[in-house]
């Protein structure tokens, strides 16, 4: 006997089954409208400034007087909102997370624990816009270290904005002037660099892949490749970490000294053509930028590829 009832509750049923559907794909829909709406703040607080995105915290710039450097920390992505990256430890007690730095240049150390053996100091960081589509710091930091003049002061801007609501941005451009003759010696520390937060880490699970493709430490070290992308698989979902450099760079694309424990380094004091030194003049200016992407998805989710296109024409 066929139930005069069903008929209405197969009809409701599916009624309310389109209804769910319609508002989940209006809900996904809205993601990204939303990020490019969420006001993006920055506020000082003592020696660092810390950058909300909507209502989650992303990152806070650090240049407190007993660091050896400023830097980023956390970074945190929009999946988990925990930090894509990590820091120092006892083993690699000079990885701070997101930075700038460098050893050997003119005898001193502006990389490794130890503040006597060089610092980079901020001298000028203000937040110059607090808040809107972007915010944007600059600072102003002066290489120094004990009795010894200082070889190299820097002017950097960084702007941070969210392209999407699974994708937050930090723009890192920085202007180094050469104060006197520099010498840098070969090093493997030297420059822009990120210690990946161990949930996304080779060892871990993880996937660290350059721009051509190429996966893993043994495959990207010394490689010339635009971007290296990090991601892995945490409990809310994928995530990842892409450092790019800017065709408009010195050196680029700059060789990669990675790890699978979790490095990344465009670094071109590695592979020097002399291999043995980077010698700047007093008064040349050195000119670089970075774009890191901290994103929802894998690389291929994520658009990596077309993302660095849109890098490359700005």
């Amino acid at each position: 006997m066929i139930n005069p009832v069903s008929p209405f509750i197969t009809k409701r049923f599916i009624f309310t089954r389109m209804k769910y559907l319609l508002i989940t794909i209006l809900s996904l829909g809205c993601c990204c409208s939303y990020a490019q709406q969420a006001t993006i703040a920055a506020t000082r607080t003592g020696n660092r400034i810390d950058v909300t995105i909507g209502n989650h915290f992303f990152t806070s710039y650090h240049f407190a007087d007993n660091e050896k450097y400023p830097f980023f920390y956390p970074v945190n992505g929009p999946v988990s909102g925990g930090s894509v990256t990590s820091m120092r430890n006892g083993e690699y007690p000079h990885h701070s997370s997101l930075f700038f730095a460098c050893d050997r240049v003119n005898g001193g150390n502006y990389w490794q624990e130890g503040l006597e053996r060089g610092r980079i100091i901020s001298i000028g960081a203000r937040i110059i816009e607090e808040k809107g589509e972007r915010v944007v710091i600059e600072d102003e930091c002066i290489w120094k270290r004990p009795d010894a003049a200082s070889p190299i002061i820097d002017k950097r801007k960084i702007t941070i904005s969210a392209p999407s609501g699974n994708c937050y941005q930090i723009d890192f451009d920085i202007e180094m002037e050469m104060l006197m003759d520099v010498t840098i010696l070969k090093t493997n520390h030297s420059l822009f660099s990120a210690r990946i937060d161990p949930d996304l880490t080779v060892k871990q699970g993880g996937v660290m892949i350059n721009s051509e493709g190429k996966e893993g430490e043994k495959a990207t070290f010394g490689v010339a490749s635009p971007w290296i992308d990090c991601y892995g698989t945490r409990k809310t979902g994928v995530e990842g970490i892409v450092i790019m450099q800017h065709p408009s760079n010195r050196w680029y694309p700059s060789p990669w000294f990675t790890r699978d424990y979790g490095f990344i380094s465009p670094t071109p004091m590695y592979w020097p053509e002399n291999d043995k030194e980077t010698q700047l003049k007093k008064g040349e200016v050195v000119r670089l930028r970075y774009r890191v992407l901290v994103h929802a998805g894998d690389t291929k989710q994520a658009g990596i590829a077309s993302e660095f296109e849109k890098y490359k024409s700005e």
